[in-house]
């Protein structure tokens, strides 16, 4: 019998990771799934030890991260070294890669190519996409080639103006159908799990018991099988505009400003560095320094 090691099959995870297979699972048996977003190393760590489930690495990045205006501008080599950093410290949870605008509307081929990218050179177990249309067919290519997809239905960032701005979608009869129809859609296309953003709760808990995939909200209500929020939001590190569905469970921005501040005023009036933060060098080290130091010098002079 061969003592070789098993070579893992396409796609499985690494030992320790929660499965893709056992979302629906957990959906069935009525826990919910608790997902975040993070940006770094150690995001990816800290929501690992908190014992999250799913962490997604979302162009959310190019507004609370790189200072842009919107998702839009985000690029793929940007998304890309940030996903590699969050999945060096996410050893459990799930890595899902939003793949930002731009990287999957031209075509099924550029999107299984930037899909392979985020799976092969970042270390993602997925990748996220946004929208119905013409995304079910990139959802379908992208399933096709391997790749593990998570929907993402409602108010999708990447084209809200589109949309009339950042509004919440589905509050007519009409709207909320097209939601419904969209999300049957992404499931038969393949997709995994599927994100509700800004939908009514009543829709969205529809969606969530037609389906049979699980749902994650983000403002949809308590009626999807889990939740999601932005790393920046959750921790009160973001000054912008809070939307309604952020609650925020710690303060941390007035608490680094205030470390900061005294960081400046000790370093500024001589208390920082101390005693304690130096290190030694031994008094016949030091002396025989001095000695060759004086030596140098004086070579070294005109």
């Amino acid at each position: 019998m061969s003592t070789r090691p098993r070579t893992p099959a396409p796609n499985a995870p690494a030992p320790g990771k929660l499965p893709i297979t056992d979302l629906v699972a957990m959906k069935g048996r009525g826990e919910q799934i608790v997902m975040v977003t993070a940006y770094d190393a150690p995001g990816g760590r800290l929501a690992d030890e908190a014992g999250i489930d799913l962490v997604l690495v979302g162009d959310s990045a190019a507004m609370v991260v790189l200072g842009y205006d919107s998702t839009v501008p985000t690029t793929m080599d940007e998304l890309l070294v940030l996903t590699r950093a969050v999945t060096r410290g996410a050893r459990r949870p799930l890595v899902i890669a939003d793949l930002p605008f731009g990287s999957y509307q031209v075509s099924d081929e550029q999107a299984v190519t930037s899909g392979i990218r985020f799976l092969k050179e970042a270390g993602a177990e997925a990748v996220k996409i946004e929208g119905g249309g013409t995304t079910i067919a990139r959802a379908r290519a992208l399933v096709q080639a391997g790749i593990p997809v998570c929907g993402h239905l409602g108010l999708t960032p990447q084209t809200a103006t589109a949309l009339g701005g950042f509004k919440a979608q589905g509050r007519s009869a009409a709207k909320a159908l097209a939601l419904v129809e969209d999300a049957l859609a992404l499931e038969a296309a393949g997709c995994f799990l599927l994100v509700l953003e800004a939908v009514p709760e009543a829709v969205a808990r529809r969606i969530s018991e037609a389906l049979t995939i699980p749902t994650i909200g983000i403002g949809a209500g308590a009626g999807c099988n889990g939740q999601v929020l932005v790393w920046h939001d959750l921790l009160g590190l973001y000054d912008g505009h809070a939307p309604r569905f952020v609650k925020q469970y710690a303060q941390l921005s007035g608490t680094i400003l205030g470390a900061l501040e005294s960081y400046a005023t000790e370093v500024r009036s001589g208390a920082f560095p101390a005693a304690q933060h130096t290190y030694n060098i031994p008094e016949e080290e030091l002396a025989a320094f001095e000695e060759g130091l004086a030596a140098l010098l004086f070579r070294s002079s005109p």
